[in-house]
């Protein structure tokens, strides 16, 4: 795209995004689905004044388009939305999650998104201070006997009686954070080339046996399986980090797909847990 000067007027329509904007300095006139930002991204803070244009899934073009935006900000997933949006203003596609390489990936959607506003100064400092950060929290880590260490990152949800599980594996953000600090991804199960996610059932963590692996999980949304849909589950209960207590829920409102700051913020829940 093409701009004639910094983007000022900016409608968001991913989270990840949105945080990086906001963390950037520039506050976005409309973001998809306000509330359940607030709810699971506390990097950054939204105003007030920002509108609330639909959801993620479904944003609406009306809503965009009456907030007369000089840029609109989204992820490489919707070509038909794109196609919309693009007769009345620029729209800058980021590429949201490369299970290849997500930290650089993480790097280069920042840098391209402050390009357009900007602000490629704010995000040399954003990551300088995520470096930085990565390395303290490595030089707390070893010294606690924890470099190597194995962990698991999951979320879940419940449909009737059926929990689904769904596991962060190597190559997702959370993965890459974790190894930055000198801790290794216990699962190994298969996961998608983009997201590095996979999904299975509480039968399916059987194979997670190692004494020493320490289970993490996300619930910002007030629905823990985890703690209150398995509590009775035999299976559940018999799982090595079940049994040793070394079940860990992430404080509320750590975005796992989102910029540098959430990054820093899920840094340091790791360096809690394994240093406690």
């Amino acid at each position: 795209i093409k701009l004639d000067r910094p983007a000022s007027r900016v409608v968001s329509l991913e989270w990840g995004d949105t945080e990086m904007l906001v963390s950037l300095g520039v506050m976005p006139v409309g973001v998809a689905d306000v509330k359940g930002f607030a709810t699971w991204d506390t990097a950054v803070k939204l105003d007030d004044s920002v509108q609330d244009v639909g959801t993620r899934q479904e944003p609406s073009v009306d809503s965009i388009s009456a907030l007369q935006p000089d840029l609109v900000v989204m992820e490489t997933d919707d070509v038909e939305l794109a196609a919309q949006l693009e007769k009345f203003v620029p729209v800058m596609v980021t590429t949201g999650s490369d299970a290849s390489r997500n930290l650089d990936r993480m790097r280069d959607d920042l840098n391209m998104i402050a390009t357009a506003v900007g602000r490629t100064d704010q995000a040399a400092k954003l990551l300088s201070d995520m470096d930085a950060a990565f390395a303290a929290a490595k030089e707390k880590i070893a010294p606690a006997g924890a470099a190597g260490r194995p962990f698991v990152m999951a979320d879940g949800w419940k449909q009737g009686s059926t929990i689904s599980i769904r596991l962060f594996g190597k190559g997702a953000l959370v993965s890459d954070v974790a190894e930055q600090l000198g801790l290794v991804n216990a699962w190994t199960g298969e996961v998608d080339k983009e997201w590095g996610l996979g999904t299975t059932d509480v039968e399916g963590l059987t194979g997670l046996k190692d004494p020493e692996i320490r289970f993490f999980y996300n619930a910002s949304d007030g629905e823990d399986v985890f703690a209150d849909g398995l509590a009775s589950n035999a299976i559940w209960k018999s799982l090595p980090f079940v049994k040793n207590q070394q079940v860990n829920k992430l404080p509320d409102g750590i975005w796992t797909f989102g910029g540098p700051l959430s990054c820093q913020q899920y840094a340091d829940a790791l360096v809690k847990a394994f240093t406690a």
